[in-house]
């Protein structure tokens, strides 16, 4: 195996100084002349074996020629382990094996230990990659212009080592030349003109070539005037043949320099609805002149043309496309028949039908031109014969009214050209049997597929209906189409399908006489997550319930079918509570609550793409139920009434007053006190106590003196009246001082009062509590006055009233 040095000093002074600034651990030594590296090869296969050796002639190393020399290797700063002998000549040499080579390029290093530190003595550059790869899809064109042949290609992947690429040529009998060599990095380059052999097969290749081998493209045999590149023609002129339906003729101009050249062109044309071109081949340039045919009547077409020299192989290049040219082709009276749905229903006057015809407009190669309009009539056209129009529009729909019992009208469409053969709709009653298994789902965000079940009855064609749903009553008069086929079950609606926004479909089966009854299905193209979510409001709380109700979102803002609501609620200790709700309900009521407890509430609205979260409601529990407030109130206004009435009793009942609250004067400040006159002897008066046993004295009893014979309650008016008896008091001594006066009893009875009859001895009670020493405030009994004095009837000592009843002895 070839051994290769370590390279140009420098190269190595560079490598060093890189080293030192990624801070190795070898340092560069003065001892660098003293050995050398070699490696087998410096560029291998990335992945394979690496071999090294290191070489060291002590006799060129100064310093080193005493001592063990202690060799290391080093693969960028990275150390890696080699073998160390000894070698001829007293040299010391180590060798290292890297088994595999996963740089594309790196710096083996080779040191010594020199002084405690290692030195770099030695190194070697190794890159590593792979053989170039094949260059891919040759072509080339010849420009007309300077007669150069540019060629281009597609460079393989890269192969991470110096590849050099070339373009070759070569004649029939000519020996291979480069071509051209394309600039670095690009994978095209120009052959000129005096490497040419025009008119003549041509080889044309491409190579690439670095350390590790050589890659070809496949072979190129060309004529280079096979691959000139062309001027597009010219169009001049377009005409519709007038006894040829569809017919046009079309001629042009061949681009300059190629008049004499035998060319071979293609014609493209597309109508500005057609989604691709319509392409016309094997166009000879002989007349410079064509006729197609197959067009549609009063459409505008886009025509283009391109052309290529009749003889090239199929490696020619076709020219660039001719600048485009409109032409409309001449009009035809309208064909085929219209789809038309109708809505009839009775006019409130009677007597007429009011009807809602709708119909689509002719496709384009029915309408044969511009529409102007529409003619609906209660009677066919004939020849020789117009009947009157019920309706002539140019929109496709129109309203009127019919005679009740009419079963048919008719429906033509007109343009420049004339007027199309009529279509009879026939007003059929919608009683027919219905569809079954109606369903629809989303083919993509502006369409729908709709399923049903076929039904047993034969069907001659299905209406569908669709409207979009709103909050807002809305009506499209073109939301409609119609399956001719009978036995489909299935169909794709396309016009004014929006996202996110709900479809209400209706789907009419059409019999033979008679029309079926509509079923209907809702769906959406595409959903997402609510614009919204309700807003929540509080219904009714308590101290361990709240009842929150919402509002349904509108249609517009749900976005999708609503599944479900979701509510959360938390307190500031508990964690977060939550409840699904189904979405057909708009009220919920929380229970478990505690009371005097300050809650936050939320509600989130859910469809099948996604949830959205209302506003947060904040609320407080109450500390009782209503229940409970409502016996507190109870209880607190019996408790009201009940003193109320005790309260009016009192004061309406002076019996329960009496007995509750008795009144009993102070005799000291009795009005009998008034009346003493003068102080009489005191006269002992023996009274039973009721509390304390002994006598009891009286300080003052005046009796007054009735008249005699005077009956009792009875008065004498023609006799004259006596004047009365002067009182006698008696009263009672309380001390060594004047005497007081106690009481004083009238000798005639009050007027009007009547005497009562002479009662057993009893005692009277005075009713006012005791005083110090008895007197006027003492509790005792009296006993009835002796026979001698008058009689003391009805006296209560001490009582409320003076009210006496008195008699004469």
């Amino acid at each position: 195996m070839a051994r290769h040095s370590a390279g140009t000093p420098f190269l190595l002074q560079l490598c060093l100084l890189l080293l030192l600034h990624l801070g190795g651990e070898c340092s560069p030594s003065w001892t660098l002349g003293c050995a050398s590296v070699t490696v087998d090869s410096p560029i291998v296969s990335l992945g394979s074996a690496v071999t090294a050796s290191c070489t060291i002639q002590r006799e060129l190393c100064r310093s080193l020629e005493q001592g063990k020399v202690q060799i290391s290797w080093m693969l960028d700063n990275k150390l890696v382990a080699g073998s160390q002998h000894q070698g001829p000549g007293g040299t010391e040499v180590s060798n290292l094996t890297l088994p595999r080579f996963n740089h594309t390029q790196a710096v083996l290093w080779c040191c010594v230990e020199w002084n405690g530190t290692k030195q770099l003595v030695g190194m070697a550059e190794i890159r590593a990659g792979y053989p170039p790869a094949k260059p891919l899809n040759l072509s080339c064109i010849l420009n007309l212009g300077d007669y150069g042949l540019t060629c281009q290609w597609e460079q393989g992947t890269n192969s991470h080592l110096p590849t050099s690429v070339v373009l070759k040529c070569a004649g029939s009998k000519a020996q291979a030349v480069t071509g051209c060599i394309p600039q670095r990095g690009h994978s095209h380059c120009t052959v000129p003109r005096r490497l040419l052999h025009l008119y003549r097969q041509m080889e044309i290749w491409v190579s690439a070539t670095n350390a590790l081998g050589t890659a070809e493209s496949d072979h190129l045999c060309i004529d280079p005037m096979d691959v000139a590149k062309l001027d597009p023609p010219t169009l001049k002129n377009i005409q519709s043949i007038p006894f040829q339906t569809d017919c046009i003729t079309l001629t042009w101009d061949a681009a300059s320099g190629t008049e004499y050249m035998d060319l071979q062109c293609e014609l493209r044309y597309r109508a500005p609805e057609d989604p691709a071109w319509t392409l016309v081949t094997g166009i000879i340039n002989l007349t410079s002149t064509m006729q197609s045919c197959g067009f549609l009547f009063g459409t505008q077409y886009h025509f283009q043309m391109r052309c290529r020299r009749s003889s090239a192989s199929a490696l020619a290049s076709w020219s660039e496309w001719s600048p485009g040219r409109n032409y409309t082709t001449h009009e035809k009276a309208p064909t085929g028949k219209l789809d038309a749905w109708w809505g009839a229903q009775l006019a409130r006057s009677g007597g007429q039908l009011e009807v809602q015809l709708r119909w689509k407009a002719p496709r384009q190669r029915e309408a044969n031109g511009r529409v102007l309009g529409y003619r609906v009539t209660l009677s066919p056209r004939r020849r020789g014969r117009h009947p009157p129009n019920i309706c002539d529009t140019t929109h496709t729909q129109c309203n009127f009214s019919v005679p009740t019992g009419t079963r048919r009208v008719y429906l033509s469409a007109y343009n420049a050209a004339g007027e199309s053969a009529p279509t009879e709709v026939i007003l059929q009653e919608r009683k027919g049997q219905p569809l079954a298994g109606l369903r629809a789902v989303p083919r993509d965000e502006h369409s729908l597929w709709v399923h049903w079940e076929a039904p047993l009855t034969t069907v001659i064609a299905y209406v569908l209906e669709w409207q979009r749903v709103t909050a807002e009553p809305s009506y499209c008069s073109t939301c409609w189409q119609m399956e001719r086929d009978g036995a489909a079950t299935t169909a794709l609606i396309q016009d004014g399908i929006e996202p996110f926004q709900q479809y209400n479909i209706s789907v009419y089966p059409l019999y033979e006489g008679t029309v079926g009854v509509p079923v209907h299905t809702t769906a959406y193209s595409q959903q997402k997550a609510p614009s919204h979510a309700p807003k929540l409001h509080l219904k009714r709380i308590s101290k361990s319930e709240a009842e929150l109700c919402w509002e349904s979102l509108p249609v517009e803002m749900q976005n999708g079918f609503i599944t479900s609501y979701t509510l959360f609620w938390a307190n500031s200790i508990t964690n977060v509570a939550s409840a699904t709700v189904n979405p057909s309900l708009s009220s919920f009521v929380i229970r478990g609550l505690k009371p005097s407890t300050l809650y936050k509430v939320h509600i989130m609205a859910s469809t099948a793409a996604g949830s959205t979260n209302g506003t947060s409601l904040t609320l407080v529990t109450t500390v009782l139920d209503d229940s409970e407030i409502q016996f507190l109130f109870l209880t607190l206004g019996l408790v009201f009434v009940v003193l109320m009435v005790l309260l009016i009793c009192f004061q309406k009942n002076e019996r329960m007053k009496e007995q509750l609250w008795p009144s009993v004067p102070d005799p000291a400040n009795s009005s009998l006190g008034k009346w003493v006159l003068a102080a009489v002897p005191q006269e002992p008066l023996q009274v039973m106590a009721a509390r304390e046993p002994g006598p009891a004295t009286i300080s003052t009893v005046t009796v007054l003196e009735g008249d005699t014979g005077k009956q009792p309650g009875k008065e004498h008016p023609a006799l004259p009246a006596a004047p009365p008896s002067l009182p006698r008091p008696y009263v009672r001594q309380e001390g060594p001082g004047e005497p007081v006066q106690y009481a004083r009893v009238g000798g005639a009875g009050y007027r009007g009062q009547r005497l009562l009859p002479e009662p057993a001895p009893r005692f009277y009670e005075n009713l006012r509590g005791r005083g110090d020493g008895g007197g006027a405030g003492d509790w005792g009994f009296l006993e009835e006055p002796p026979a001698t004095f008058p009689l003391l009837q009805g006296l209560r000592i001490g009582g409320a009233e003076e009210l006496h009843e008195c008699r004469a002895d």
